[in-house]
Protein backbone atom coordinates (compact mmCIF):
# COMPACT_ATOMS: atom_id res chain seq x y z
CA UNK A 1 0.00 0.00 0.00
CA UNK A 2 1.29 3.55 -0.78
CA UNK A 3 0.74 4.66 2.83
CA UNK A 4 2.89 1.82 4.20
CA UNK A 5 5.51 2.49 1.54
CA UNK A 6 5.62 6.18 2.44
CA UNK A 7 5.83 5.28 6.13
CA UNK A 8 8.73 2.94 5.40
CA UNK A 9 10.59 5.60 3.44
CA UNK A 10 10.01 8.17 6.19
CA UNK A 11 11.41 5.82 8.83
CA UNK A 12 14.43 4.95 6.68
CA UNK A 13 15.14 8.60 5.89
CA UNK A 14 14.83 9.65 9.53
CA UNK A 15 17.17 6.82 10.53
CA UNK A 16 19.74 7.93 7.94
CA UNK A 17 19.55 11.60 8.95
CA UNK A 18 19.95 10.72 12.63
CA UNK A 19 22.96 8.54 11.76
CA UNK A 20 24.47 11.39 9.73
CA UNK A 21 24.04 13.79 12.66
CA UNK A 22 25.69 11.26 14.98
CA UNK A 23 28.59 10.75 12.55
CA UNK A 24 28.14 6.98 12.53
CA UNK A 25 29.94 4.88 9.91
CA UNK A 26 27.94 4.35 6.68
CA UNK A 27 25.12 6.56 7.98
CA UNK A 28 22.89 6.45 4.92
CA UNK A 29 22.78 2.66 4.82
CA UNK A 30 23.13 1.72 8.50
CA UNK A 31 20.75 4.41 9.72
CA UNK A 32 18.02 3.26 7.35
CA UNK A 33 18.69 -0.40 8.11
CA UNK A 34 18.65 -0.12 11.90
CA UNK A 35 15.64 2.23 12.03
CA UNK A 36 13.61 0.05 9.66
CA UNK A 37 14.56 -3.24 11.35
CA UNK A 38 13.86 -1.88 14.84
CA UNK A 39 10.43 -0.51 13.91
CA UNK A 40 9.48 -3.64 11.97
CA UNK A 41 10.39 -5.87 14.93
CA UNK A 42 8.39 -3.50 17.16
CA UNK A 43 5.33 -4.14 14.99
CA UNK A 44 5.23 -1.07 12.73
CA UNK A 45 3.53 -2.09 9.46
CA UNK A 46 5.75 -0.30 6.98
CA UNK A 47 6.83 -1.65 3.59
CA UNK A 48 9.58 -1.49 1.03
CA UNK A 49 9.70 -2.73 -2.57
CA UNK A 50 12.19 -5.02 -4.27
CA UNK A 51 12.24 -2.57 -7.19
CA UNK A 52 13.63 0.12 -4.87
CA UNK A 53 16.45 -2.18 -3.72
CA UNK A 54 17.20 -2.95 -7.38
CA UNK A 55 17.36 0.78 -8.10
CA UNK A 56 19.85 1.24 -5.27
CA UNK A 57 21.93 -1.68 -6.50
CA UNK A 58 21.84 -0.25 -10.04
CA UNK A 59 23.43 2.99 -8.83
CA UNK A 60 26.01 1.15 -6.72
CA UNK A 61 26.90 -1.21 -9.59
CA UNK A 62 27.53 1.68 -11.98
CA UNK A 63 29.47 3.58 -9.33
CA UNK A 64 31.72 0.62 -8.48
CA UNK A 65 32.57 -0.02 -12.12
CA UNK A 66 34.07 3.49 -12.41
CA UNK A 67 37.06 2.36 -10.30
CA UNK A 68 38.25 -0.33 -12.71
CA UNK A 69 40.81 1.55 -14.78
CA UNK A 70 43.40 -0.41 -16.82
CA UNK A 71 45.92 0.01 -13.99
CA UNK A 72 43.43 -1.39 -11.48
CA UNK A 73 42.67 -4.38 -13.72
CA UNK A 74 46.41 -5.15 -13.78
CA UNK A 75 46.50 -4.91 -9.97
CA UNK A 76 43.64 -7.39 -9.65
CA UNK A 77 45.32 -9.84 -12.05
CA UNK A 78 48.46 -9.67 -9.90
CA UNK A 79 46.36 -10.67 -6.89
CA UNK A 80 44.61 -13.72 -8.34
CA UNK A 81 46.14 -16.03 -5.74
CA UNK A 82 44.72 -14.09 -2.76
CA UNK A 83 41.35 -14.06 -4.55
CA UNK A 84 41.45 -17.85 -4.79
CA UNK A 85 42.47 -18.10 -1.14
CA UNK A 86 39.52 -15.90 -0.20
CA UNK A 87 37.07 -18.08 -2.12
CA UNK A 88 38.44 -21.29 -0.58
CA UNK A 89 38.32 -19.67 2.85
CA UNK A 90 34.60 -18.86 2.41
CA UNK A 91 33.80 -22.45 1.43
CA UNK A 92 35.78 -23.89 4.37
CA UNK A 93 34.17 -21.51 6.87
CA UNK A 94 30.75 -22.48 5.53
CA UNK A 95 31.52 -26.17 6.00
CA UNK A 96 32.69 -25.54 9.54
CA UNK A 97 29.50 -23.61 10.20
CA UNK A 98 27.37 -26.45 8.84
CA UNK A 99 29.03 -28.92 11.20
CA UNK A 100 28.61 -26.48 14.12
CA UNK A 101 24.92 -25.81 13.44
CA UNK A 102 24.08 -29.47 12.91
CA UNK A 103 25.73 -30.48 16.17
CA UNK A 104 24.68 -27.53 18.32
CA UNK A 105 21.22 -26.76 16.90
CA UNK A 106 20.19 -30.30 15.99
CA UNK A 107 18.75 -29.23 12.62
CA UNK A 108 18.83 -31.36 9.48
CA UNK A 109 22.03 -31.11 7.44
CA UNK A 110 20.43 -29.29 4.50
CA UNK A 111 19.26 -26.47 6.77
CA UNK A 112 22.62 -26.28 8.54
CA UNK A 113 24.61 -26.37 5.28
CA UNK A 114 22.71 -23.69 3.39
CA UNK A 115 22.33 -21.48 6.48
CA UNK A 116 26.10 -21.34 6.99
CA UNK A 117 27.18 -21.12 3.35
CA UNK A 118 28.44 -17.58 2.69
CA UNK A 119 26.48 -16.95 -0.49
CA UNK A 120 23.50 -14.94 -1.63
CA UNK A 121 20.53 -15.21 0.73
CA UNK A 122 17.98 -15.82 -2.02
CA UNK A 123 20.14 -18.40 -3.78
CA UNK A 124 20.86 -20.31 -0.57
CA UNK A 125 17.17 -20.30 0.42
CA UNK A 126 16.23 -21.67 -3.00
CA UNK A 127 18.84 -24.44 -2.77
CA UNK A 128 17.67 -25.29 0.73
CA UNK A 129 14.11 -25.63 -0.53
CA UNK A 130 15.28 -27.89 -3.34
CA UNK A 131 17.12 -30.22 -0.96
CA UNK A 132 14.52 -30.35 1.81
CA UNK A 133 15.82 -27.73 4.22
CA UNK A 134 13.74 -25.26 6.21
CA UNK A 135 13.64 -22.17 4.04
CA UNK A 136 12.41 -19.86 6.82
CA UNK A 137 15.41 -20.69 9.00
CA UNK A 138 17.86 -20.37 6.12
CA UNK A 139 16.48 -16.98 5.08
CA UNK A 140 16.50 -15.73 8.68
CA UNK A 141 20.06 -16.96 9.17
CA UNK A 142 21.34 -14.98 6.19
CA UNK A 143 19.40 -11.87 7.19
CA UNK A 144 20.99 -11.94 10.64
CA UNK A 145 24.46 -12.67 9.21
CA UNK A 146 24.33 -9.69 6.85
CA UNK A 147 22.94 -7.40 9.55
CA UNK A 148 25.74 -8.32 11.95
CA UNK A 149 28.50 -7.93 9.37
CA UNK A 150 27.17 -4.65 7.99
CA UNK A 151 26.91 -3.15 11.48
CA UNK A 152 29.92 -4.65 13.27
CA UNK A 153 32.65 -4.38 10.62
CA UNK A 154 32.29 -0.61 9.94
CA UNK A 155 31.83 0.00 13.68
CA UNK A 156 35.02 -1.93 14.35
CA UNK A 157 36.87 0.22 11.83
CA UNK A 158 35.52 3.39 13.42
CA UNK A 159 36.48 2.31 16.95
CA UNK A 160 39.96 1.25 15.86
CA UNK A 161 40.54 4.51 13.99
CA UNK A 162 40.97 2.89 10.57
CA UNK A 163 40.74 5.38 7.70
CA UNK A 164 41.28 4.96 3.99
CA UNK A 165 44.07 6.59 2.00
CA UNK A 166 42.21 6.79 -1.30
CA UNK A 167 44.67 4.47 -3.07
CA UNK A 168 42.14 3.82 -5.84
CA UNK A 169 40.02 6.61 -7.30
CA UNK A 170 37.27 6.63 -9.93
CA UNK A 171 38.41 7.14 -13.53
CA UNK A 172 37.01 10.69 -13.53
CA UNK A 173 35.79 13.25 -11.01
CA UNK A 174 33.76 15.21 -13.57
CA UNK A 175 29.99 14.77 -13.54
CA UNK A 176 28.60 14.81 -17.09
CA UNK A 177 24.77 14.46 -17.15
CA UNK A 178 24.75 13.06 -20.68
CA UNK A 179 27.52 10.59 -19.91
CA UNK A 180 25.80 9.58 -16.69
CA UNK A 181 22.55 8.95 -18.55
CA UNK A 182 24.41 6.72 -21.01
CA UNK A 183 26.04 4.81 -18.14
CA UNK A 184 22.68 4.18 -16.47
CA UNK A 185 21.06 3.15 -19.75
CA UNK A 186 23.82 0.68 -20.59
CA UNK A 187 23.96 -0.47 -16.97
CA UNK A 188 20.22 -1.14 -17.02
CA UNK A 189 20.65 -3.26 -20.14
CA UNK A 190 23.43 -5.15 -18.38
CA UNK A 191 21.19 -5.75 -15.37
CA UNK A 192 18.33 -7.07 -17.51
CA UNK A 193 20.72 -9.36 -19.39
CA UNK A 194 22.23 -10.63 -16.14
CA UNK A 195 18.76 -11.23 -14.72
CA UNK A 196 17.68 -13.07 -17.85
CA UNK A 197 20.81 -15.24 -17.50
CA UNK A 198 19.84 -15.92 -13.85
CA UNK A 199 23.03 -14.35 -12.53
CA UNK A 200 22.72 -13.59 -8.78
CA UNK A 201 22.79 -9.95 -7.66
CA UNK A 202 21.96 -9.03 -11.26
CA UNK A 203 21.25 -5.36 -10.51
CA UNK A 204 24.73 -4.96 -9.01
CA UNK A 205 26.81 -7.24 -11.20
CA UNK A 206 25.14 -6.42 -14.53
CA UNK A 207 25.63 -2.62 -14.41
CA UNK A 208 29.05 -3.10 -12.80
CA UNK A 209 30.23 -5.41 -15.59
CA UNK A 210 29.17 -2.90 -18.26
CA UNK A 211 30.83 0.02 -16.48
CA UNK A 212 33.99 -2.01 -15.82
CA UNK A 213 34.25 -2.75 -19.53
CA UNK A 214 33.90 0.93 -20.45
CA UNK A 215 36.26 2.16 -17.72
CA UNK A 216 38.90 -0.46 -18.51
CA UNK A 217 38.90 0.85 -22.09
CA UNK A 218 39.56 4.41 -20.82
CA UNK A 219 35.98 5.45 -21.59
CA UNK A 220 35.23 7.54 -18.50
CA UNK A 221 31.82 9.01 -19.35
CA UNK A 222 31.00 10.60 -15.98
CA UNK A 223 31.59 10.50 -12.26
CA UNK A 224 28.79 9.44 -9.88
CA UNK A 225 27.13 12.26 -7.88
CA UNK A 226 27.38 11.74 -4.13
CA UNK A 227 23.67 12.36 -3.58
CA UNK A 228 22.83 9.40 -5.83
CA UNK A 229 25.21 7.16 -3.89
CA UNK A 230 23.69 8.30 -0.59
CA UNK A 231 20.19 7.66 -1.91
CA UNK A 232 21.23 4.21 -3.14
CA UNK A 233 22.62 3.34 0.28
CA UNK A 234 19.35 4.44 1.89
CA UNK A 235 17.32 2.24 -0.45
CA UNK A 236 19.52 -0.79 0.22
CA UNK A 237 19.50 -0.25 3.99
CA UNK A 238 15.72 0.21 3.94
CA UNK A 239 15.27 -3.00 1.97
CA UNK A 240 17.52 -4.99 4.32
CA UNK A 241 15.67 -3.72 7.39
CA UNK A 242 12.30 -4.50 5.82
CA UNK A 243 13.06 -8.24 5.98
CA UNK A 244 12.52 -8.28 9.72
CA UNK A 245 9.19 -9.16 11.34
CA UNK A 246 7.86 -8.95 14.93
CA UNK A 247 8.48 -12.67 15.44
CA UNK A 248 11.98 -12.67 13.90
CA UNK A 249 13.85 -13.40 17.13
CA UNK A 250 11.03 -15.53 18.54
CA UNK A 251 11.38 -18.01 15.66
CA UNK A 252 13.80 -20.75 16.73
CA UNK A 253 15.67 -18.50 19.21
CA UNK A 254 18.34 -21.13 19.91
CA UNK A 255 19.08 -21.49 16.20
CA UNK A 256 19.30 -17.71 15.75
CA UNK A 257 21.59 -17.40 18.77
CA UNK A 258 23.89 -20.00 17.22
CA UNK A 259 23.86 -18.10 13.91
CA UNK A 260 25.01 -15.05 15.86
CA UNK A 261 27.87 -17.06 17.39
CA UNK A 262 28.80 -18.54 14.00
CA UNK A 263 28.83 -15.11 12.34
CA UNK A 264 31.05 -13.63 15.05
CA UNK A 265 33.47 -16.54 14.62
CA UNK A 266 33.44 -16.09 10.83
CA UNK A 267 34.22 -12.37 11.21
CA UNK A 268 37.05 -13.15 13.64
CA UNK A 269 38.50 -15.73 11.24
CA UNK A 270 38.34 -13.29 8.33
CA UNK A 271 40.21 -10.72 10.41
CA UNK A 272 42.82 -13.31 11.36
CA UNK A 273 43.35 -14.45 7.77
CA UNK A 274 43.56 -10.82 6.62
CA UNK A 275 46.32 -10.14 9.13
CA UNK A 276 48.19 -13.21 7.90
CA UNK A 277 47.81 -12.37 4.20
CA UNK A 278 48.59 -8.66 4.40
CA UNK A 279 52.42 -8.93 4.69
CA UNK A 280 52.64 -11.54 1.93
CA UNK A 281 50.33 -9.80 -0.55
CA UNK A 282 51.07 -6.16 0.10
CA UNK A 283 47.33 -5.48 0.40
CA UNK A 284 46.33 -3.49 3.47
CA UNK A 285 44.67 -5.55 6.19
CA UNK A 286 41.52 -3.33 6.30
CA UNK A 287 40.99 -3.91 2.58
CA UNK A 288 41.49 -7.64 3.05
CA UNK A 289 39.07 -7.68 5.99
CA UNK A 290 36.34 -6.18 3.82
CA UNK A 291 37.21 -8.51 0.97
CA UNK A 292 37.02 -11.60 3.17
CA UNK A 293 34.16 -10.48 5.44
CA UNK A 294 31.09 -12.77 5.27
CA UNK A 295 28.72 -10.02 4.16
CA UNK A 296 26.84 -9.23 0.97
CA UNK A 297 28.59 -7.99 -2.17
CA UNK A 298 26.78 -4.64 -2.34
CA UNK A 299 27.06 -3.97 1.39
CA UNK A 300 30.78 -4.69 1.65
CA UNK A 301 31.56 -2.72 -1.50
CA UNK A 302 29.58 0.25 -0.20
CA UNK A 303 31.61 0.04 3.01
CA UNK A 304 34.85 0.01 1.02
CA UNK A 305 33.77 3.02 -1.03
CA UNK A 306 32.64 5.13 1.92
CA UNK A 307 35.77 4.31 3.94
CA UNK A 308 38.07 4.55 0.88
CA UNK A 309 39.49 1.09 1.48
CA UNK A 310 40.53 -0.42 -1.84
CA UNK A 311 37.14 -0.50 -3.60
CA UNK A 312 38.24 -2.52 -6.68
CA UNK A 313 40.05 -5.16 -4.64
CA UNK A 314 37.19 -5.52 -2.15
CA UNK A 315 34.76 -5.81 -5.07
CA UNK A 316 36.95 -8.42 -6.75
CA UNK A 317 37.23 -10.47 -3.53
CA UNK A 318 33.49 -10.37 -2.89
CA UNK A 319 32.43 -11.15 -6.47
CA UNK A 320 35.02 -13.93 -6.81
CA UNK A 321 33.85 -15.45 -3.52
CA UNK A 322 30.19 -15.24 -4.49
CA UNK A 323 30.79 -16.88 -7.86
CA UNK A 324 32.87 -19.68 -6.33
CA UNK A 325 30.37 -20.40 -3.54
CA UNK A 326 27.40 -20.49 -5.90
CA UNK A 327 29.25 -22.81 -8.28
CA UNK A 328 30.36 -25.34 -5.66
CA UNK A 329 27.54 -25.28 -3.07
CA UNK A 330 25.07 -27.70 -4.66
CA UNK A 331 27.71 -30.16 -6.00
CA UNK A 332 29.54 -30.10 -2.67
CA UNK A 333 26.32 -30.76 -0.77
CA UNK A 334 25.56 -33.78 -2.97
CA UNK A 335 29.11 -35.12 -2.59
CA UNK A 336 28.92 -34.83 1.19
CA UNK A 337 25.60 -36.70 1.30
CA UNK A 338 27.02 -39.45 -0.91
CA UNK A 339 30.24 -39.68 1.09
CA UNK A 340 28.53 -39.51 4.50
CA UNK A 341 25.08 -41.15 4.30
CA UNK A 342 24.50 -40.48 8.01
CA UNK A 343 24.00 -36.81 7.16
CA UNK A 344 20.62 -37.72 5.66
CA UNK A 345 19.26 -38.65 9.07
Amino acid sequence: MPVRLLLGFSIALCGSLIAVSLHTPLPWMLGALVATAATKIAGVRSESRSALRCAGQWVIGVGLGLYFTPAVIEEIVRNLLPLVVGAVFAVVVGLGGAWFLRRAAGVEFSTAFFSSTIGGAAEMANLSDRYGGRVSLVASAHSLRILLVVVLVPLGFRLSGVTGIGLFAPATQVIDPAGLAILFALGGCGALLARRSQIPNAWVLGPMAVTIFLTSQDMALSAMPSFLLNGAQLLIGWSLGDRYTPDFFRTAPRFMALILVYTLIAIALSVGLSMALAPATGISSPTLILGLAPGGVAEMCITAKVLQLGVPLVTAFQVFRLAAVLLVSAPLYRVLLKRFPALRE
